[in-house]
Parts: C-alpha cells; sequence; structure tokens
C-alpha cells in the first residue's frame, strides 16, 4: 500500500513553497533539539557519574525539552498527526464533518493564539533577567518558544486547513 500523499502534495505555487519550507525548517530545528539534547544527557549523565555534576545541565536541558516539545507539536500539526479526533469526524454526516473541522481549527488556533499572547507577556514580565545557572543567557530568549512555538503551530495548522476541510467532505 503505497504512504499517504503529503498534506503540501496537492499544492502549487506559494503555498507549497511555504509549506515545504515549513517542513524541512521544523524537521531539522527538532531534529537537531533531539541531537543536542540527548547528547547533553549523555555528557550529564557522564559528568554526574564521575562526581562532577554540571551546575547548568539540569537548567539547559529542562528548556531544550521545552523547545523541542513546542517545535515537534508543531511539525506533528504540519503532518497532520496532532490531535484532531479523526474517527469522530469520520462518522459524522457529512454536513457535520465540515462544521467539526472548522470547529476544531478555530479552538486549536484560538488557544495558540492565547499562547502566544500569554507567551509575549511573560517575553516583556523576564525582559533584562538571566538564567540562575547561565547567567550570560538572558531569560527571554530562553522562553521565547512560549509565543515563537505557538505561532509557528498556527502557521502550520493554517497550512492544512484546506486539506482537512476537503478531507470532511469526502465520503467515509
Amino acid at each position: 500500500m503505497p504512504p499517504a500523499a503529503h498534506p503540501s502534495a496537492s499544492r502549487s505555487g506559494r503555498g507549497a513553497r511555504f509549506a515545504g519550507g515549513l517542513d524541512r525548517t521544523l524537521e531539522y530545528v527538532v531534529l537537531a533539539l533531539m541531537t543536542g539534547l540527548a547528547v547533553l544527557v549523555i555528557v550529564g549523565v557522564g559528568f554526574r557519574k564521575a562526581g562532577a555534576a554540571l551546575v547548568w545541565y539540569d537548567e539547559l536541558a529542562s528548556i531544550m525539552l521545552a523547545w523541542l516539545t513546542f517545535y515537534g507539536a508543531a511539525l506533528a500539526a504540519r503532518r497532520r498527526a496532532h490531535i484532531g479526533f479523526p474517527r469522530l469526524v469520520e462518522g459524522a454526516p457529512p454536513r457535520l464533518r465540515r462544521l467539526l473541522v472548522v470547529f476544531r481549527e478555530a479552538s486549536v488556533i484560538g488557544f495558540f493564539i492565547v499562547v502566544a499572547a500569554a507567551g509575549w507577556r511573560v517575553q516583556q514580565v523576564l525582559a533584562g533577567t538571566y538564567l540562575v545557572s547561565m547567567p550570560a543567557i538572558p531569560t527571554g530568549l530562553a522562553h521565547s518558544v512560549i509565543p515563537l512555538g505557538a505561532l509557528i503551530f498556527i502557521a502550520a495548522e493554517l497550512s492544512t486547513v484546506r486539506e482537512r476541510l476537503a478531507g470532511a467532505e469526502k465520503k467515509p
């Protein structure tokens, strides 16, 4: 059985280029974060085992995990592999399917608009502060993943909304 077509496969022009660029960028970012976090954990465990724990290890690992979570979720949304209750939509009558998809998209995008706004507010509150164990790094840099990740998630959702609506119109 052939693999399912990628969400951007049916598009042409700028939309397809944007979706393809977003895919590649998110893939590279997620890969870099996963690799970096794995290396950091191995190094941190090694130093801890040797009796010379790294002071900054826990703080950096938790920040990298948060970044990986946000960007990984955006990549999953781009691939239409995020929470979406597809069985509920598929089992609904045709007229209700489209309404369910619109409701789902509006809810998810609305939620991430709130997250982005809250993240922006966090950025303003933390302005001028620095990480505890790495005082050269601004706290805002570490927490920038909140508004940026939310906006990227919104872009990922919007880049697949046409395919989601078209899928809702098809018969199960």
